[in-house]
């Protein structure tokens, strides 16, 4: 939860506010009576008949049945004052009436489209409900108070979840050390100056954080990925430090402690941290790729192969580990080994030949191909000649276990050369329609479709590896050497950039970071 209240017309909370906006939480109602009572007596204090200082009193003893009575006469007879609508929409925040209230805020703005208060009152409501029409409320605030620390922090919480990182990234440094007491709302700052590449910024921002929460590994952790990141190993070990001083440091600690060490020149120590590592946290199959990285570094790849067997021996249907000892074997020139680990890798997983467009797709994500079939067909009814729908439609298929002689597969293959033909450009379509061609005993066919994806992509990983199979079918072996190096390269590339993502993903997926998609605005 990101908790941000709006405020005073000052340039800044009072101190009390300030000293307590990360501890005290309030219903709604109760947050915008605190933000209304600190200007209300001074700017609308009037002779003995004005209703508005009875109505203030109720609202400040929370009586705000009381409010509404005395605010119906006062309405009755001054419809068009927009202070007395904005004093009806605390008093429906107060009885918890929350859409009522908008109406209340809304139809004071109708009034004067300016007025503050009224323009407060329905910003907190849709921020509440992490509504992107606050957006505009709270830029309407900043034309009249542009150094507004509250309105820029509750737009960057917006503009993030709606996944716009530039605009969010200026408002949160302008929001400045509001967010200070804020854990969940530095992190979201820090993820997106990491989208943002700017990643020393986003260690600073995550500094901060970590003085909210000295003693949580995680919050350290996070900070030495980042730093990692940051090309700033030193600064990673000083972070890790604490819990490595400790007497059982955990996997997680040793693993980035060893790339630290490594990012130092310190080898020896990453080695002995890594494998003290593994010792702990057998099963981490992270762990293992990050020593096969070592080795390949190293040129120690005979090293860098006992140990994934020794990881296979205790995750024995773990696929990325035979596709990181298979780019070993390739090293080595033991190019029948490598090629019968990466043909192990691509048959435990059959998501390897997956594109990322059919990856995407929910039901895939969640093994259920029927239900990703029905979905993309349902649309090929809508768009038959869709390149993209028909390519997905191929592959769908084929993953589902579509065998030559069967409808299914007819039917694969005659969308995937569809796909082909519209759309000569898709590589994925050139990957699927090469698979159908090698099921059915074409391996030229497959050979050539191969060629043409690795020409539209040359880091086309699942091309490379299907062209290896044609041309090994189709009893052509001269080529293989060069390919397997060329797919061992590819999959050390790949390697390096998954374990940059996952340093990302370790920022984006704090247990803070899941609840900013609800913020809520509270005292």
């Amino acid at each position: 939860m990101i908790t941000i209240i709006m405020r005073t017309r000052d340039n800044q909370l009072p101190g009390w506010l300030r000293a307590k906006v990360s501890r005290i939480r309030l219903p709604i109602g109760c947050a915008l009576l605190a933000l209304l009572f600190v200007f209300l007596p001074g700017v609308w204090a009037q002779t003995g008949s004005d209703p508005v200082p009875a109505i203030i009193a109720a609202l400040r003893a929370q009586q705000f049945e009381q409010a509404l009575r005395l605010l119906q006469p006062a309405l009755e007879r001054s419809s068009k004052d927009p202070r007395l609508w904005s004093l009806q929409g605390v008093a429906l925040s107060g009885e918890d009436r929350k859409k009522e209230a908008l109406v209340a805020f809304q139809h004071a703005l109708s009034l004067a489209p300016n007025y503050l208060q009224a323009l407060e009152g329905a910003a907190q409501i849709e921020y509440d409900s992490s509504s992107d029409a606050a957006i505009p409320l709270l830029n309407r605030i900043l034309e009249l108070r542009p150094d507004d620390s509250t309105s820029h922090a509750m737009l960057a919480v917006l503009e993030y979840r709606r996944g716009q990182c530039a605009p969010a990234v200026t408002h949160f440094a302008r929001a400045g050390s509001l967010l200070d007491a804020q854990v969940d709302a530095l992190h979201a700052y820090s993820t997106c100056l990491m989208k943002l590449s700017r990643f020393e910024e986003a260690a600073a921002v995550l500094e901060r954080a970590l003085t909210l929460r000295p003693d949580d590994p995680r919050e350290r952790h996070l900070l030495a990925s980042v730093q990692l990141t940051a090309h700033k190993p030193q600064d990673a070990l000083a972070t890790l430090e604490p819990l490595l001083a400790a007497q059982n440091p955990d996997g997680e600690t040793l693993e980035l402690a060893s790339s630290a060490y490594e990012d130092t020149k310190d080898t020896p120590k990453a080695v002995s941290t890594l494998r003290q590592a593994i010792i702990l946290d057998p099963s981490n199959v992270n762990l293992y790729l990050d020593f096969a990285n070592l080795a390949f570094n190293h040129q120690s790849f005979q090293v860098g192969i006992d140990v994934i067997t020794d990881g296979l021996g205790v995750m024995p249907t773990a696929s990325p580990l035979y596709l990181a000892r298979g780019v070993l074997y390739v090293q080595l020139a033991d190019y029948d080994k490598a090629e019968a680990d990466f043909e192990k890798a691509y048959e435990m997983d059959p998501r390897q030949s997956l594109s990322s467009a059919a990856q995407g797709l929910a039901a895939v994500q969640e093994h259920d191909f029927d239900r990703a079939l029905a979905t993309v067909q349902s649309k090929l009814a809508r768009k038959p000649n869709d390149p993209l729908l028909l390519y997905l439609e191929a592959d769908i298929l084929v993953e589902k276990g579509a065998d030559p002689g069967t409808s299914e597969f007819d039917r694969a293959m005659r969308s995937a050369k569809k796909a082909v033909s519209l759309q000569p450009s898709l590589s994925d379509a050139h990957d699927v329609l090469a698979k159908l061609y090698l099921m059915s005993g074409q391996n030229q066919a497959a050979a050539e479709q191969c060629r043409q994806a690795i020409h539209i992509n040359p880091k086309d990983q699942t091309a490379v590896y299907h062209l290896i199979q044609a041309l090994r079918k189709s009893g052509d072996k001269s080529e293989i050497p060069d390919l397997l190096k060329r797919l061992a390269e590819l999959r050390a590339e790949s390697t390096k950039d998954e374990r940059e993502r996952y340093r990302y993903k370790l920022v984006e997926e704090t247990p803070a970071n899941k609840n900013t998609g609800q913020p809520k605005s509270e005292q």
